[in-house]
């Protein structure tokens, strides 16, 4: 029977198929480690006994950061004839736990690859009755043991050589769904006399950023269920699902 062969399909083959699926979602990383451990017994069953992802210092697709992603997913259900040809396909959704660390960095960094100044974005502020037109001109963060974030964007006043600055503080906050933050009392602390529609592109941009479907690899998603704030840095724990192994042909980015 072809299962008996199973005895002689080694984590080694595993790992790499694993490892190949998973590193075709990170255009660079300072360390990606995949990790499939596997109980002959429970792989003839169709089970692997996890999937543990270690990174650090990653940039996804779209070239969105992260500090830290740490995913560990258990018994997932595969089939192990596939398995056996070099296809793991999984039968069954699997779960297990997820940490991402974001910090000031890969905020700025996801802002200011943001595309606030599209060809099809032109913004205009009023200055004495006149519509001026302004450019981003880059984006910082703050993030404060408090639970609170800043955000600062100058503004280039193009024709006049010069520089507003628009200042956003807000708490982030986890969505019901658990999918997603949202930003809680939002405050315009600076340039608030600026064009609503200037801020309001920001502030979409900020929420475009902390979705984090955005930073997530395909085939798992995240149901968050707690924000830990420290000094330059959050970090999101959440349930992690996975309902298939990243479909390697929608990324051809590997990492350095």
């Amino acid at each position: 029977m072809i299962l008996k062969k199973l005895d002689h399909l080694g984590e080694t083959t595993i790992n790499r198929i694993a490892e190949k699926a998973f590193k075709s979602q990170v255009q660079e990383a300072q360390k990606l480690n995949v990790s499939v451990k596997i109980d002959r017994k429970s792989l003839k069953k169709g089970i692997l006994e996890s999937i543990i992802i270690d990174g650090h210092g990653l940039i996804m697709r779209r070239g969105l950061s992260l500090e830290q992603m740490n995913i560990s997913l258990n018994e997932i259900g595969v089939n192990p004839i596939k398995a056996l040809m070099g296809n793991i396909q999984l039968t069954q959704p699997s779960q297990g736990k997820a940490c991402i660390v974001l910090n000031e960095r890969d905020i700025e960094t996801a802002l200011n690859l943001a595309y606030l100044n599209e060809s099809e974005h032109q913004y205009y502020i009023n200055i004495n009755g006149d519509p001026v037109a302004v450019k981003f001109n880059g984006v910082s963060c703050r993030i404060f043991g408090e639970k609170r974030v800043q955000v600062e964007a100058k503004l280039y006043l193009e024709n006049r050589n010069t520089i507003e600055t628009i200042c956003l503080v807000f708490k982030p906050v986890i969505c019901n769904s658990g999918t997603g933050i949202f930003l809680e009392d939002l405050e315009c602390t600076q340039g608030k006399n600026l064009s609503p529609m200037v801020i309001d592109a920001l502030i979409s941009q900020i929420s475009f950023i902390f979705n984090l479907n955005h930073f997530v690899i395909d085939g798992i998603s995240l149901d968050v269920n707690n924000l830990n704030y420290q000094e330059e840095k959050i970090t999101l724990s959440a349930l992690a699902k996975i309902t298939h192994l990243p479909n390697q042909s929608n990324n051809t980015n590997s990492t350095s």
